[in-house]
């Protein structure tokens, strides 16, 4: 028993000296300019209406990814060695999903883990359903400055890209702009409402939070193991592709994971 625990300590723990966040990083942003690039010089009017909708999917999906690269900046595990890099991937991720401010959205993240579930925080509306706490939760990150700097980016993006370059307007709504409304549905339910939605027996947790029931593949598909909730509040300082490595450990029976938390982790985690 001992030397199966040995295994999954090894397996599970977060490593110091690895750069595999960083590539990670990269990863989704070649992949996210690569698939742009290519699908707003295709001719859509060629291409048949399903073959059309997978696409949009799977730019959804990389969207997705572009945010869950800035979260996993907001608690230092990109790159825990270097500070500045460590922000600089989650400065230039969140720019590229949406025109966001990644400062705000640390402060607002950081309101979250600290008040799960909760009036305070920011991610959060209890008892007006699901359609509404996902008007809510939008209107909380789109507001004020970071509104006005999304419409600016937006816009002036799309004008650069059609008069200048000459992209069809189509292409940029179906492979740029809808995307990102699927990616943030994708986010909202899977990562904001399934976890922290009230159960009928009340809260059983300090992290007010549940995990979903998905395998390490669906898990993956339905958004990046952000399902694996519980795990990543218990371990906020564990990257996403981590976690069902975390979520195996705690089923053999650890009771805690024994994972270092880094200075660029906490300081992250609590700015």
């Amino acid at each position: 028993m001992s030397n199966a625990i040995s295994r999954v300590k090894a397996n599970s723990a977060y490593s110091e000296n690895s750069y595999l966040g960083l590539a990670v990083a990269a990863i989704v942003l070649i992949s996210w300019w690569t698939s742009l690039l290519a699908t707003l010089l295709v001719d859509t009017a060629k291409i048949p209406v399903l073959i059309i909708a997978a696409v949009m999917l799977v730019r959804a999906f990389l969207h997705t990814g572009l945010f869950i690269t800035a979260h996993d900046a907001m608690h230092g595990t990109v790159f825990h060695q270097n500070r500045r890099i460590n922000d600089w991937v989650g400065y230039s991720t969140s720019l590229t999903y949406a025109f966001l401010n990644y400062k705000n959205l640390l402060k607002k993240h950081y309101l979250h883990h600290r008040s799960p579930a909760s009036k305070d925080d920011p991610d959060f509306c209890e008892g007006k359903g699901m359609f509404i706490w996902y008007l809510t939760f939008m209107k909380g990150y789109l507001s004020g400055p970071e509104c006005l700097m999304m419409l600016v980016g937006v816009n002036l993006t799309f004008c650069v890209l059609t008069l200048i370059f000459h992209i069809q307007p189509i292409n940029l709504l179906l492979f740029w702009l809808l995307p990102i409304v699927l990616s943030s549905l994708q986010m909202f339910y899977f990562g904001i409402y399934l976890p922290h939605r009230r159960p009928r027996e009340g809260y059983t947790n300090r992290h007010r939070a549940d995990s979903s029931r998905y395998s390490p593949f669906w898990s993956f598909v339905s958004c990046y193991h952000f399902g694996y909730h519980w795990e990543h509040h218990e371990y906020p300082h564990i990257p996403w592709y981590q976690l069902p490595s975390a979520r195996r450990s705690l089923k053999v029976g650890l009771s805690r994971l024994h994972v270092p938390r880094t200075v660029a982790a906490q300081r992250l985690y609590s700015p």
